[in-house]
């Protein structure tokens, strides 16, 4: 009997691994999806990162050629498309825009999605072009989820922008992929799976779970810092927002919405979101 047993216990935690293996490729598994072209005055661009990935993106050009210039990062499943109606707003401003396409997302070359770790060099890669591109003009980020993780945990650190706008933007890997799973079934649960999960990273990405992380790597930014997050987001709950907001390192504004989830929250464009977003970035940078 005590053998049967060790063999059911090991029967399940075999079946228990498995099935959580093939959770996980689907979790980081790339998917092209159709975007829709630039329109006049916009163009759409072709970049590519250090690591030979091609990335697309939309680009609008500012005033000048010494316009300051913004750069948005998309979330997960998402990409510029969800960006283009921001884009066009901070364009009319006079702002130089690019919006990209995270590898494994939109348009851009198929590859593992990695919450923020290779990602980076697709953030890295088209801030240092919007920069070259502006003549060293300032630019500051919008990192929307993911992509405030990009913008943060590359492996040259937090990219060197003159102001940074974290949106909806988890704390680290566990808690994202625990709240993500209480979402759903209950926080027992999500402590039991979540390691299952969340300790796949050092063979997927070469790094264990706690290299993925933004509330360490944000101290390592000096510049202007608004964190928005939402009070009814459940992924990423107004606590852990809080915790992003009290670890930066230099001059930092929080706003949490009273409204929306999640995904409600990577999608702001209203009067409110664009009154804060436009405050701090004439605040923090020259205006255009």
């Amino acid at each position: 009997m005590p053998g049967n047993l060790a063999m059911a216990f090991v029967a399940t935690l075999v079946a228990g691994l498995a099935v959580s293996w093939f959770a996980g490729s689907i979790m980081v598994q790339g998917h092209n999806t159709n975007v829709a072209p630039a329109r006049h005055p916009s163009e759409d661009i072709a970049l590519f990162t250090s690591d030979g990935i091609r990335i697309a993106a939309t680009f609008a050009p500012g005033r000048n050629d010494t316009s300051p210039a913004v750069l948005l990062l998309h979330g997960v499943d998402a990409s510029r498309d969800a960006l283009a109606t921001n884009a066009a707003w901070l364009h009319s401003l006079g702002y130089a825009t690019l919006a990209i396409d995270f590898r494994g997302h939109g348009q851009s070359s198929l590859a593992s999605r990695t919450f923020g770790f290779t990602e980076a060099r697709d953030a890295r890669a088209a801030f240092e072009w919007l920069k070259r591109r502006q003549n060293d003009a300032p630019v500051a980020v919008i990192g929307i989820s993911l992509g405030g993780a990009a913008a943060l945990i590359g492996e040259g650190g937090p990219l060197p922008a003159d102001a940074l706008i974290l949106q909806a933007v988890y704390p680290d890997i566990r808690l994202a992929i625990r709240n993500r799973i209480a979402s759903r079934l209950t926080t027992a649960p999500a402590y039991l799976l979540e390691p299952f999960l969340s300790f796949q990273a050092p063979l997927r990405f070469g790094v264990w779970p706690d290299r993925l992380s933004p509330l360490d790597a944000v101290g390592g930014y000096r510049g202007p810092v608004l964190v928005i997050g939402g009070e009814l987001d459940r992924s990423t709950p107004p606590a852990e927002s809080r915790a992003l907001f009290a670890a930066v390192n230099g001059h930092r504004e929080l706003w949490l919405t009273p409204q929306g989830d999640h995904a409600e929250i990577c999608q702001l464009s209203d009067t409110a979101y664009r009154a804060r977003i436009r405050s701090f970035l004439e605040r923090t940078m020259r205006l255009p």
